[in-house]
């Protein structure tokens, strides 16, 4: 006899690699797997993200906001969806968003060692600098405790470049992470300012940061699938 598919859990990470899309458990809606945290039961019983889709198991999947993954817990639907009885902490969606701004710091550092960052003011302010060749910047990267001061001036340095160099120019200013956070991952004390270079790894810690960003503020029924307007993480442009 053939089993039914479920359609609330998949057949483990290393299955159906295609996909794109999951059903959200709580919404019941088929998001991107970019919008999704997929979540699977330890073998003591517990109910763990699964940031990087590796985990054994089958999984089930909730949209990528912090209100989505509460409400996940406050109406029991990951007993309801994995059809068991499992543990949640309490501490479920802090826990899953403090493993994203990790996940986050991780790519940053990997992004370091492929020499894909600069940091520290004057560094960045030159990155931002107009000038021939040169790698362009993909992201500029603030303390979320920095001073206003400093965040203003490199802010205003972006806009102007984007200015100089032409409508096609388009990066991200991100301040998902804090100096302790910025320094654990580029290996130096007082990090409040990182320009993050083009690159394959410098890609890797952007679509972690967004969904980082995306976990923190977005309400998951409105706004997923559309770039945040916070301040947090957004795009510059030229003004037209």
């Amino acid at each position: 006899m053939l089993a039914l598919a479920d359609p609330d859990l998949d057949n483990g990470p290393r299955t159906e690699k295609s996909a794109t899309l999951r059903m959200c458990a709580v919404s019941r809606e088929r998001r991107p797997t970019s919008e999704l945290i997929r979540f699977v039961v330890s073998p003591t019983g517990e109910v763990v993200p699964d940031i990087k889709r590796k985990l054994p198991g089958r999984g089930l999947w909730v949209s990528a906001t912090r209100q989505m993954v509460a409400e996940a817990i406050r109406r029991h639907q990951f007993s309801r969806g994995f059809k068991r009885d499992v543990r949640v902490a309490s501490t479920l969606a802090a826990d899953t968003e403090n493993l994203l701004a990790r996940s986050a710091v991780e790519a940053l550092a990997i992004a370091a060692k492929a020499g894909q960052v600069v940091s520290g003011f004057a560094k960045v302010e030159a990155a931002l600098t107009p000038r021939q060749g040169g790698t362009r910047v993909a992201a500029l990267i603030h303390a979320s405790n920095g001073a206003e001061d400093g965040i203003r001036k490199l802010d205003a340095l972006a806009r102007q470049k984007a200015g100089n160099e032409g409508e096609t120019l388009e990066f991200s200013i991100i301040s998902a992470l804090t100096s302790a956070e910025l320094d654990l991952a580029l290996g130096r004390s007082n990090v409040v300012h990182a320009a993050l270079l083009a690159g394959s790894a410098s890609k890797t810690f952007l679509l972690r940061s967004q969904i980082l960003v995306r976990y923190r503020l977005a309400d998951a029924d409105k706004t997923a699938g559309t770039a945040t307007k916070d301040s947090t993480s957004h795009s510059t442009s030229p003004s037209k």
